[in-house]
């Protein structure tokens, strides 16, 4: 049995990632900022009063979890908002830096002293952040932080890469959940079987690269 961490997991894509790896056998670590029925309903350890932005809450994440062996860490925990030329919030823009490129390296490096030689990190980004697949502009803050936690993801599998640990860059596909107003052209859990099959695929000699759920090698 493996224990998987998972943050951002009352929700979306977080609380499927959740589900299935509870029903397969895995042990699982809900992290969260606020739980609710359907995630408790799961019988996962939940871990709440967590912001991935936040140095301290993640700090005292890792005090509670002293000791605990990880095999997989599933930075999911993400936000997304919608500036454009003509409607520019670099409020907003530094708020999806924080949550979204700094929140996983928050995260991983808070929680090294968990992970060993076998373990797998996975950071859920998306293809928005790949400068060759931008043909529409918009979203700058989303797209940018994006860009920024796939340039931590690819520098954390090489630094990682001695310990024996793992990295994933995982692009869940366009998902129907409440951060795309459930529009999309996937449904959650069909992207979470491929974003965990990838976890599971994931060697030493793939760390590092950027996966589309559905095994697609993206462009950066």
């Amino acid at each position: 049995m493996a224990t998987v961490l998972v943050t951002g997991a009352n929700r979306g894509i977080g609380l499927e990632f959740c589900r299935q790896l509870k029903a397969r056998g895995d042990h699982v670590i809900a992290v969260c900022r606020n739980s609710n029925p359907e995630l408790d309903a799961l019988g996962v350890q939940v871990e709440t009063g967590v912001d991935v932005g936040s140095d301290e809450q993640v700090a005292e994440l890792a005090k509670r979890l002293a000791g605990v062996p990880i095999d997989m860490l599933i930075n999911n925990a993400g936000i997304m908002r919608g500036e454009s030329l003509e409607n520019m919030d670099f409020g907003q823009i530094r708020l999806q830096f924080e949550i979204n490129s700094l929140g996983p390296l928050r995260v991983t490096t808070n929680l090294l002293p968990n992970l060993s030689s076998g373990s797998k990190v996975g950071i859920i980004t998306s293809r928005m952040g790949s400068i060759a697949d931008n043909t529409s502009g918009s979203r700058y803050g989303y797209r940018m932080s994006k860009a920024a936690v796939n340039m931590a993801g690819v520098s954390l599998s090489h630094d990682l890469k001695a310990r024996g640990i793992s990295v994933g860059i995982l692009h869940p596909g366009f998902v129907r959940t409440d951060m795309t107003g459930n529009n999309g052209m996937i449904d959650v859990s069909e992207s979470v079987r491929g974003l965990v099959a990838r976890m599971d695929e994931l060697t030493l000699n793939t760390s590092g690269t950027f996966w589309h759920t559905n095994g697609e090698v993206l462009p950066w």
